[in-house]
């Protein structure tokens, strides 16, 4: 099964990035604005962009270290996949090694869905050092439409 992986560095502590992942605040900051759910392990995390919506059930979720869901809800090719954000802290800095695996096939979506992984990656970075937001829906747009 093909994946998407990414991976940005982001000048901070391990904790503060960890807390961008973890809580509903911060994923409205980096993510998708009013954010609601449980970001506790066995919990559910309901994201609602405009015009549709997921929710992902927080699998792990380890201080400093990883935060780890599975699409529960939301567009066909997204049910099932696993999203996880490892942290490493090295050179300074916190390395955030993303993936969303599992997707059945590599269909024009998931090219999509790559971009947009990585522009809201970048979004993430401005949040943690910066406190600049840039989530839904005033992230980066890839197209007519988006």
């Amino acid at each position: 099964m093909p994946d998407i992986l990414h991976r940005v560095g982001i000048a901070s502590t391990a904790n503060q990035v960890y807390k961008a992942l973890s809580t509903l605040d911060g994923l409205s900051h980096w993510w998708i604005t009013g954010t609601k759910g449980s970001t506790r392990p066995g919990g559910t995390i309901h994201f609602s962009p405009d015009g549709g919506g997921f929710d992902m059930k927080v699998v792990e979720s380890k201080p400093s270290t990883v935060v780890r869901w599975k699409c529960v809800g939301g567009p066909d090719e997204w049910i099932g996949t696993e999203v996880t954000f490892r942290l490493l802290a090295k050179e300074g800095q916190v390395f955030v090694l993303f993936s969303h695996a599992g997707w059945k096939k590599p269909v024009e979506f998931m090219h999509h869905c790559s971009t947009k992984w990585a522009i809201f990656l970048m979004s993430l970075r401005d949040w943690v050092e910066r406190g600049e937001s840039h989530a839904h829906p005033y992230d980066v747009k890839i197209h007519v439409g988006d």
